[in-house]
């Protein structure tokens, strides 16, 4: 190869790296994904604390990688590379076996966050116990994939024992408030109850744990024969898929429908959002599937049922609750999932208006050590 051959390929390389770099910079921001269901980091605000303290370089460097032009084509084009290689985890994600891609979590247990949720918790409920019998107050706390699924990963893997963590989580908390979710799973683990390419649990575990939950509050037993199950895509890759940008076997949705289903309404964020059904089916046509539940996240949505039951309940929760709170509904008067990341009134003043007699916190383990928003419990 000749010198001016080798000036060429420096050439193309380094328009190539600049090339991109200037593009990514000078194409407008996207403020969110629809592949990974999230919202991407923006163009942080220079400042000399943020300068000094090495804040804005850590945040500009997240800008960059999520701005980066063509980044879900450079994922999947990186993901393929590395699986040549024989890699089993990827991005924090892996590859086990029947297809399930499953996160690993790393240091989400771990953090100051993951330990002050913990406290914040345990705060919440030693104050409903002032007005609540504990019988009818529940804390669960659903363990991940990995942690019920560890049969199905790849040989030497080795992520944080979640349950641990949910430990921690149940020593805090007053007596008969906590609730085992991960006793029910592990009873089923070799049944669908995650989704291969989601980070959600499937239908068929939330209506496992439902089914022992409402026999332990004394709420009636239900069984599957109550139901039309019915599968209303077998298209869905999940958020995890979106992870490694990879082909992988797409999911199927469930949805149960009550074969002697109570009439009901659902008020969304207190407006004239009014729907008469939970499942929100046009959804399905769009990348985040799982928004047949509900539509997605809300802030607050209210149903209110023609039951007689007496009883009111309030869910405190992420989107694991979506598929869990339909069950619900055929059983209380009233049912309300608060969503603590969107709701910005005082906790305590609307549970007062409320007069609910029942009160679930529901959330993920990852979801609940990761989310910044739990300190509203105490407002």
């Amino acid at each position: 190869m000749n010198r001016k051959q080798s000036w060429n390929i420096v050439t193309i390389f380094l328009l190539l790296i600049f090339g991109f770099t200037a593009a990514s910079l000078l194409k407008p921001d996207t403020e969110f994904s629809e592949n990974e269901n999230r919202s991407l980091a923006q163009k942080p605000a220079l400042s000399w604390d943020s300068l000094l303290s090495g804040a804005f370089s850590q945040e500009y460097e997240e800008y960059l990688t999520d701005q980066f032009l063509l980044r879900d084509q450079w994922i999947g084009l990186k993901t393929k590379a590395e699986r040549l290689t024989f890699r089993q985890e990827i991005n924090d994600v892996y590859f086990a076996a029947d297809d399930y891609l499953i996160e690993k979590h790393t240091g989400t247990f771990e953090t100051d966050r993951a330990k002050a949720n913990i406290t914040f918790l345990a705060s919440f409920f030693e104050k409903m116990k002032k007005t609540y019998d504990t019988g009818h107050l529940t804390a669960m706390v659903v363990p991940n994939a990995v942690d019920i699924l560890r049969d199905k990963l790849p040989p030497f893997a080795s992520p944080y024992d979640e349950e641990q963590y949910l430990d921690q989580i149940e020593a805090a908390l007053p007596r008969e408030v906590w609730f085992d979710a991960s006793s029910v799973l592990r009873q089923h683990k070799e049944e669908p109850v995650y989704y291969r390419t989601d980070h959600h649990w499937k239908t068929l575990g939330a209506f496992y744990v439902f089914e022992q939950w409402a026999e332990e509050k004394n709420l009636g037993q239900i069984s599957e024969e109550d139901f039309r199950i019915e599968t209303v895509t077998d298209s869905f890759e999940g958020t995890i898929a979106s992870k490694v940008g990879t082909e992988v076997v797409p999911d199927t949705i469930e949805l149960y429908r009550p074969r002697e289903e109570v009439p009901y309404l659902l008020t969304y964020n207190q407006s004239d959002d009014i729907r008469s059904s939970v499942y929100q089916e046009r959804a399905l046509d769009t990348k985040d599937k799982y928004a047949v539940y509900y539509g997605g996240n809300y802030g607050l949505v209210e149903a209110s049922m023609q039951s007689d039951t007496g009883r009111r309940l309030l869910v405190i929760k992420d989107s694991y609750a979506h598929c869990f709170v339909p069950f619900a509904m055929q059983l209380f008067d009233e049912v309300d999932m608060l969503d603590l990341r969107y709701f910005n009134q005082s906790l305590s003043e609307y549970m007062e208006k409320g007069n609910y007699t029942d009160i679930l916190f529901l959330y993920n383990a990852s979801g609940f050590a990761e989310d910044t928003s739990l300190a509203k419990l105490l407002t």
